[in-house]
């Protein structure tokens, strides 16, 4: 076919695809001729039709897509004989093919290009060969035939832009008038802001945060250098919220919420340059949480420095309520991610409890806008509305009000969320931790793999009978007026936290197993807050020192999020149950103060040191080594 300039539609395709960053195009005459080219190719593909009519971005967006190695383009349009029919869930390809084969349950058609992932290049040159022999659209059967195989797919879904697929030149006419009509760098700007965010990021940040966004593209700030200026803001915030007066409360909490905006600007900047980058997503998720926990050491020291009781005690509690959750919706997230991909007949029995709320869910999240829809997403007390509630709080109160709002407010939805989702995995019955390198999200060290085994009871019992022990000496430390004559309790505790260790070895397959890490985490933490108060540390070095736990913690999960290997130095960070043998010694000795600095202070190095290797000197290694080697006299080898 023939565009309005007058080149085939197939040459412009061409020209758009070395715009969004092809650096060698070449057209195949049939699937064979695919499989022998990706055989030997050596970085991800873009794979197209000759019918596909489109903005330039939309092209540009599926070749830089974040989201996963493969990513296949797909519209909303009904589906038509010839092209392959698509089921997705939560983002995924989970189906694949003829409609009548996906029976009744398509909520797509393929949009005719796809990217595929280096490691996934063998399995396409084995589709394109199983493939070409059968009848439709070339590019549709070996979509088709890549999902068949079982490949991860991530669907991209076209919005503001457009994309279309073309059979006639009437057809072809329609399409070309409704790319025209549509300002492409305008839309790309509104595509920046996320299409399903929480109620307070969508209607007072979302408004007015892409003329940052320009402003920032056009001063050439980078992703990193916004999320770096965000951290300055939520860390002056802290500081006006331990200084403490109604100026500097206010002033902090109008800092925290531009903190707040530029959070959201960050990965806006990022999705309109398409900037990303596995190391940028990764400090953007370890910033987050650095700067929660700094707002959380503001404001308790301002409840301190303000005699309005023990701030430091209502900080930790916060920031390690905070933590747990978090540990929870990373592996819940996970849990739901595998149940997508697994045929639905796997996924649990039909009906009860659990499939009804399933179905309550998917109903609610897809009316988009409605009450529901919005309590749904608020309910949870995601980020911003986190920080809209400390900001209102703290400004019109004070830090006391603000820390104990938070606490009552995540109690709650740690409640409501767990409930639920106990509820629904339970009818999804799909294990998560069998899928990953269990010892590492554990975080296991050498102790743990050193126990026995005990099967019959299950690694979730094992974990929340470990997380007990701490819980009720920190409660006793608590509730008496000399905490320091439990520290014949210490090593009491201690024992029943290695129960935790027990089930180490045992298959966490288990329906509700995903809970472990986050178990495991809360017991960790209770042991050394406990250690803490029986050895009279005070409440600032504490909170640094589960602060160090929590910024461990959150790199192994931003690395399983990033999908990245294991920090260089894991193994020696000494384990969950290593670190706390270490602080039971001190607090039975009484140097606990000394033991909490010093494994901090270990801890921390061992954290800054694995990011530079992990970030900077093994890449930098490996860019070196990928280099062609210069022969001798000067001259490269032919």
């Amino acid at each position: 076919m023939t565009t309005a300039t007058g080149e085939p539609l197939a040459d412009r395709l061409a020209a758009q695809l070395r715009q969004a960053g092809a650096t060698d195009v070449r057209f195949a005459a049939t699937l064979d001729e695919v499989g022998t080219l990706v055989a030997d190719a050596s970085a991800p593909v873009l794979v197209t039709g000759t019918d596909l009519v489109a903005h330039t971005a939309v092209l540009r967006h599926l070749a830089t897509s974040p989201v996963g190695p493969t990513v296949a383009l797909v519209l909303g349009d009904p589906p038509v004989p010839g092209r392959a029919a698509v089921r997705e869930e939560r983002g995924q390809v989970v189906d694949a093919g003829a409609l009548d084969a996906l029976d009744g349950d398509a909520t797509g058609v393929f949009g005719g290009a796809l990217r595929v992932g280096v490691d996934d290049l063998p399995t396409l040159a084995a589709a394109a060969r199983a493939a070409a022999g059968g009848s439709g659209a070339a590019v549709d059967r070996l979509f088709a035939g890549l999902a068949a195989l079982g490949t991860l797919i991530f669907a991209q879904r076209v919005r503001l832009l457009v994309a279309r697929r073309v059979e006639s030149a009437d057809e072809l006419t329609a399409a070309e008038a409704a790319v025209t009509a549509v300002d492409e760098d305008r839309a790309e700007l509104r595509l920046s802001v996320k299409e399903k965010d929480d109620f307070f990021s969508t209607y007072f940040v979302s408004t007015w945060s892409p003329y940052l966004v320009r402003l920032a593209a056009r001063l050439r700030l980078t992703p990193t250098g916004v999320t770096a200026i965000s951290v300055l803001f939520a860390l002056a915030a802290a500081v006006l919220f331990g200084v403490g007066g109604r100026p500097a409360l206010v002033g902090g909490a109008v800092l925290l919420y531009l903190g707040f905006v530029l959070d959201c600007v960050d990965g806006q900047l990022a999705r309109y340059t398409r900037n990303f980058s596995a190391w940028g997503g990764w400090l953007d998720t370890m910033a987050d949480r650095a700067k929660e926990c700094l707002v959380y050491a503001g404001l308790g020291f301002g409840v301190s420095h303000a005699g309005l009781g023990n701030g430091w005690a209502l900080a930790i509690a916060a920031m390690t309520l905070q933590t747990v959750r978090h540990m929870t919706d990373t592996w819940y997230g996970v849990l739901h991610d595998e149940a997508a991909r697994r045929p639905r007949t796997t996924t649990g029995a039909s009906g009860g409890i659990g499939d009804r709320l399933n179905a309550a869910s998917t109903r609610v999240q897809a009316d988009t806008g409605s009450l529901s829809y919005w309590l749904k997403r608020t309910v949870v007390f995601p980020i911003g509305e986190r920080w809209a509630l400390i900001a209102l709080t703290v400004a019109l109160f004070n830090p006391l009000v603000s820390l104990t709002a938070v606490l009552v407010w995540g109690v709650l939805a740690f409640a409501y969320t767990g409930a639920l989702r106990t509820l629904r995995a339970r009818w999804m019955w799909v294990p998560v931790l069998d899928t990953v390198d269990t010892t590492l999200h554990r975080d296991d060290g050498p102790l743990a793999r050193l126990l026995p085994v005990v099967r019959p009871m299950g690694p979730l019992t094992l974990a929340v009978i470990a997380a007990l022990g701490p819980a009720v000496l920190l409660v006793a430390a608590l509730l008496t007026d000399t905490p320091d004559g439990l520290r014949w309790a210490v090593p009491v505790a201690l024992l029943v936290l290695l129960v935790g260790g027990l089930g180490a070895g045992a298959a966490h397959n288990g329906p509700l197993d995903w809970l472990v890490p986050a178990a495991l985490r809360a017991a960790e933490y209770l042991f050394a807050i406990a250690v803490g108060v029986v050895g009279g540390v005070p409440g600032w070095l504490i909170f640094g020192y589960v602060f160090v736990l929590t910024v461990h913690h959150y790199d192994l999960t931003a690395r399983l999020e990033k999908r990245q290997a294991a920090p260089p130095l894991h193994a020696a960070t000494l384990g969950w149950e290593g670190r706390s043998a270490l602080l039971a010694l001190t607090a039975i000795v009484g140097v606990a103060g000394s033991g909490l600095a010093t494994l901090g202070a270990y801890l921390l190095v061992l954290f800054v040191v694995s990011v530079v290797l992990a970030w900077f000197v093994r890449p930098a290694r490996s860019a070196r080594a990928s280099v062609t080697p210069v022969g001798a006299g000067g001259a490269a080898p032919r």
